[in-house]
């Protein structure tokens, strides 16, 4: 049956817009590298790196020189990607002043971070963590947690990093499916319900923090099925677009209809 997997952001692309589901997961169509995302990535990246050091040499310097060293790696293995940084900046910066202009804005973010916490009174049970739990029927979901800290007495806090702004007041409960998905797979996996779900908001410096119950995260697992059955139901009645003020950011304009543009035929299916 498929899909035989999913993470919260595939099941997030479905609930958006089916079609965007399909041309992801299925005709895994490319997409071109965005700022935000590619400096996303570097700042997750960073803060990784951050607490692989010793605890008093995790001060924001650090953490920029780590952005930096990442975005040095980057530029040199994709470059496709890393050159999305630099759109928009003058050509005549000389290396010094690009660097420093691509390190600007993550600064930003980095700075807003070290004043929401103090990295160097944590000591993280584990960083970017892949987590994955097998259902009855064989239907596995999986994901990645940027941060699991762990307390002396054993309580389990999830933590996610967000480079955006927070969510708009009534839109809390949508931002927090992706951490209720994250804390059903711990529980299935260790048999423990986390005891805190916490999202940090780098753009405007917002926390949102969430203590999950058993029986909120049985009826988590009950929409991440029904989605799956509704993507199952897709593949024979067609996986429809879903107009919203979200798809001017999407970058799948001639492959969609709403668009005016044209869904290619939908390849085989496993």
């Amino acid at each position: 049956m498929f899909p035989a997997t999913i993470s919260p952001s595939r099941a997030g692309d479905f609930l958006t817009c089916p079609l965007l589901y399909r041309l992801r997961v299925i005709d895994k169509l490319p997409e071109p590298p965005s700022a935000a995302a590619v400096r996303g990535t570097l700042v997750h990246g960073a803060l990784e790196d951050l607490f692989a050091l010793e605890a008093r040499d995790r001060t924001v310097d650090r953490a920029v020189e780590l952005f930096e060293q990442r975005w040095l790696t980057l530029r040199d293995s994709d470059p496709d990607s890393a050159a999305a940084l630099v759109e928009g900046l003058s050509s005549d910066l000389d290396p010094t002043a690009l660097a420093q202009a691509v390190i600007a804005p993550s600064r930003a973010l980095l700075d807003t971070y070290f004043a929401m916490e103090d990295p160097r009174r944590l000591e993280p049970h584990a960083r970017e963590m892949a987590v994955s739990t097998e259902l009855d029927d064989g239907f596995t979901l999986r994901g990645f947690v940027d941060r699991v800290d762990q307390a002396p007495d054993g309580r389990i806090r999830l933590v996610d990093y967000k480079t955006g702004k927070s969510p708009g007041a009534g839109y809390e409960s949508k931002a927090m499916f992706q951490m209720r998905f994250y804390a059903l797979v711990w529980w299935r996996m260790t048999g423990e319900v986390p005891t805190r779900l916490q999202l940090m908001y780098f753009k405007d410096g917002q926390t949102i923090s969430y203590e999950p119950i058993a029986d909120e995260l049985i009826a988590t697992e009950r929409k991440v099925l029904a989605i799956r059955d509704a993507i199952t139901r897709a593949v024979d009645d067609g996986f429809r677009p879903s107009p919203s003020a979200l798809c001017a950011w999407c970058s799948f304009h001639d492959y969609c209809p709403s668009q005016g543009g044209t869904t290619p035929p939908l390849p085989a299916v496993d």
